[in-house]
C-alpha cells in the first residue's frame, strides 16, 4: 500500500473516491444506454438498421468487452472511457430491439427491481466485513452452467426451463454485484493513484454495469412473461 495511506481516514477517502468514480462512470453509460435505446426505438430507419445489424451489433460488444478486459493496463484512462461509452452506446441500439417485445409497465417494473437489487447488493459487498473472494470459482461456474443452460433452451425452447434460468440469472448476478463491489473496494485498498486509479474505475464500471444490465434483462423475462406485445 503507498505511503501515503497513514490512517484510516486516509485510507476512507481513497476508496470512497475510487468506488465514487466508478459508480459515476456506471451511471454515465447506463444513462447513455438509456438514451440511445429510446432514441433508436423511436426512429424507424434506426430502428430497421439495428434489426439488420444486429450479429454486427453483438460482435462489436463483445470485442470491446474483450479488449478493454486484456489490455486495460496497456490503454490509457481516455481510450478506456471511449470505448466504455462506445460499448453502453452500442448496448442501447441492441436493447431497442429487445424493448419491443415488452410493455412501458414490463421495463419499469424490471428497472426499478434491477436498480434496488443492485443497491442491496452492492451495499453488502462495499460494507461487509467478509472477503468475499471464497466467491468467485462458484460464481464462475455457475456463469458458465447458465450460459449452457440457455443455448440449450434455444433448441428446446421450453418455458419453464426458460423461468428457472431467469430466476438463476437474477440471483447469480446479484451475488456477482456483491463480489465485483467487494473485489473492487479491495483493488481500491492498495492505494490506487492517478491514471491507474481512473483506469481502475472505468474497468470497474464496466463490470458493475454488465452485472446491472444482466440482472435487468432477465427480470425483464419475469415480469414480461405473460405482458409481451404482440
Amino acid at each position: 500500500m503507498n505511503s501515503y495511506l497513514t490512517s484510516p481516514a486516509a485510507t476512507e477517502q481513497v476508496v470512497r473516491s475510487f468506488m465514487g468514480r466508478t459508480y459515476s462512470w456506471m451511471t454515465a453509460g447506463l444513462a447513455l444506454t438509456a438514451i440511445i435505446a429510446f432514441l433508436t426505438a423511436n426512429n424507424p430507419d434506426a430502428l430497421d438498421w439495428a434489426y439488420r445489424n444486429t450479429f454486427l451489433l453483438i460482435l462489436v460488444q463483445f470485442g470491446v468487452v474483450m479488449f478493454l478486459s486484456f489490455a486495460i493496463q496497456r490503454v490509457s484512462s481516455m481510450v478506456a472511457g471511449v470505448l466504455f461509452m462506445v460499448y453502453a452506446a452500442v448496448t442501447g441500439i441492441t436493447f431497442s430491439i429487445i424493448l419491443q417485445r415488452y410493455t412501458g409497465a414490463d421495463v419499469t417494473a424490471a428497472f426499478a427491481s434491477s436498480a434496488l437489487t443492485f443497491a442491496g447488493m452492492s451495499a453488502f459487498g462495499y460494507f461487509t466485513k467478509r472477503n468475499l473472494s471464497a466467491w468467485g470459482n462458484f460464481l464462475l461456474y455457475a456463469l458458465i452452467g447458465l450460459v449452457v443452460a440457455i443455448i440449450v433452451n434455444i433448441f428446446v425452447a421450453s418455458g419453464p426451463l426458460s423461468i428457472v434460468i431467469s430466476l438463476i440469472g437474477v440471483v447469480l448476478f446479484a451475488a456477482l454485484t456483491a463480489y465485483d463491489t467487494n473485489r473492487l473496494k479491495a483493488m481500491a485498498l492498495q492505494g490506487l493513484q492517478g491514471e491507474m486509479a481512473e483506469k481502475g474505475a472505468i474497468y470497474g464500471a464496466l463490470q458493475l454495469y454488465l452485472d446491472f444490465i444482466n440482472m435487468f434483462l432477465f427480470l425483464l423475462q419475469l415480469f414480461g412473461g405473460s405482458g409481451r406485445r404482440s
